[in-house]
């Protein structure tokens, strides 16, 4: 009985202790709110349920994946990067996780960030024989260019873009001039948005580069088409990403991953609440679907956020504790 009595006092100790702790915090962390729409949200996500679940006081910062990374590698500031695109800072992050300065929470992309080319899915329903894109090269007239119908097009990205390089390039691999299409420059983020719109609107068809998490991936209904091979790391690192590489050969995007990345300082403060950031992760659909809101409401990252917790309480509850979830849902 003494025993008994022992380890349910230890127990309720234990639980005592935890349940402090939560209550007590993390204290302060600064998280980076990165300048694109889903790490903007991620960042909003992650501030009100450290804040509201967790009793963290948190502090937003404005991001880019570069002056981030570079920060919280020399300065331990910001405490928190929620969607880091590795790929970028690949080597340099691996040596700040390996000498204990950075560490890789979770991955916060399920399935990864997606690039390649698209076509609406209303035209790949109806011509299912088109299942890549050396396929669609064959139907330069399901794909008419905007300033001349009688030629394809293949839509571009903006220019100072990396993917504006490997689109071009990839264009020239496969011959897609000689096949009747042009390649065509959208201007701006804006410019290839609206292209995609306006094919939309007017079912017509439409060809080019795209990416997701996205709002209009979110919004529009896209197919994305293979390139028939597998991707080739060192001759995309060689080529494909390499402005006017000499010769070009077909080649597919890369799967970018997306990582939370937190500082040393940070997971020896977190707490409890560093459960919530190792385990919290949504796929492309969701994102996508959240952002599509945000463009169709004109809301702020803030309001994309809110949006999310109110209406996906079976997702978000799974990434944290049940008091956390109660208190996170009592202040929305």
């Amino acid at each position: 009985m003494k025993t008994l009595l022992a380890s349910t006092a230890l127990a309720a100790g234990l639980y005592a202790m935890a349940g402090n702790a939560q209550a007590a915090g993390c204290g302060d962390v600064s998280i980076a709110e990165m300048n694109w729409a889903s790490a903007g949200v991620a960042a909003q996500v992650d501030k009100i349920i450290l804040e509201k679940g967790y009793g963290c006081t948190v502090t937003l910062v404005t991001g880019d994946t570069m002056p981030t990374f570079t920060s919280m590698n020399e300065k331990g500031q910001p405490d928190v990067a929620p969607e880091l695109w590795v790929n970028a800072v690949r080597t340099p992050l691996d040596a700040a996780v390996s000498e204990g300065r950075l560490i890789i929470a979770a991955e916060i992309l399920a399935d990864g960030a997606v690039e390649g080319w698209w076509i609406p899915k209303f035209l790949a329903d109806a011509h299912p024989d088109i299942k890549t894109v050396q396929d669609a090269l064959k139907h330069p007239e399901l794909f008419p260019a905007p300033e001349d119908a009688s030629r394809g097009a293949v839509s571009n990205c903006p220019s100072g873009w990396n993917c504006q390089v490997s689109t071009a390039n990839l264009y020239r691999a496969l011959g897609a001039k000689d096949k009747g299409f042009d390649l065509v420059d959208t201007g701006s983020a804006a410019g290839l948005d609206g292209s995609i719109a306006g094919a939309f609107a007017k079912k017509t068809g439409w060809l080019g580069y795209y990416w997701a998490p996205t709002a209009i991936l979110g919004k529009y209904e896209m197919a994305k088409l293979s390139f028939g091979v597998p991707h080739d790391k060192a001759d995309w690192d060689a080529c494909t990403a390499v402005p006017d590489c000499p010769n070009p050969k077909v080649n597919s995007y890369p799967t970018s991953q997306a990582y939370t990345v937190i500082t040393k300082q940070f997971s020896e403060k977190a707490g409890v609440a560093l459960d919530y950031v190792k385990t919290r992760k949504w796929g492309n659909a969701m994102v996508n679907s959240i952002l599509a809101w945000q463009d169709a409401n004109q809301g702020t990252n803030e309001d994309a956020a809110k949006y999310f917790l109110k209406n996906n309480p079976d997702v978000w509850t799974t990434w944290v504790s049940p008091e956390a979830a109660t208190k996170v849902k009592a202040a929305l």
